[in-house]
C-alpha cells in the first residue's frame, strides 16, 4: 500500500476514534467520543456529527471503496443519525453503535483487501 494511502487511512481512523471512542470512562474500559457528547444537544449535535460521518464516507469513496460497501457505510450513519434524534435513547444508542469506527473498519478492510500485506500502521478502533 502506498504511504500516502496509509496516512489517509490513519487520519480517517483517528477521526473515527475521536468521534466514537477517544475518551475512556474512568474505572471502565468503556469509551465515548465527541459524537456522544454533542449528541446531547437535540437535533443539532446529531446533525453536526452526520457531517463528519459523511466526510469519512466521501473519503472512502475517493479511495475506491465499492458501492455496496459505501451503501453499508451510509446506512450505518443514517441509523446513527435517525436513532440519535430520539432524546436519551438516541444518546445511549449512539454510544454503543459507533458508526464512524464501523466505517473506518470497512475502509481498512477494503484497503487491506487490495494489498496482500497488512497495513503496518494498523490501529485499534
Amino acid at each position: 500500500m502506498e504511504h500516502h494511502i496509509a496516512q489517509k487511512l490513519e487520519s480517517i481512523e483517528s477521526l473515527a476514534r475521536l468521534m466514537d471512542s477517544r475518551f475512556k470512562i474512568p474505572g471502565t474500559s468503556l469509551g465515548l467520543g465527541i459524537d456522544t457528547l454533542i449528541g446531547i444537544i437535540p437535533g443539532i449535535g446529531d446533525t453536526v456529527s452526520l457531517g463528519v460521518a459523511a466526510y469519512i464516507v466521501h473519503q472512502s469513496a475517493k479511495l475506491g471503496v465499492s458501492k455496496p460497501k459505501l451503501i453499508r457505510m451510509s446506512l450505518n450513519i443514517f441509523i446513527d443519525w435517525l436513532i440519535g434524534l430520539i432524546p436519551l435513547i438516541g444518546d445511549l444508542f449512539d454510544w454503543g453503535w459507533k458508526a464512524n469506527n464501523k466505517n473506518a473498519a470497512i475502509l481498512r478492510e477494503h484497503l487491506e483487501g487490495q494489498d496482500a500485506r497488512p497495513i503496518t500502521e494498523k490501529t485499534h478502533l
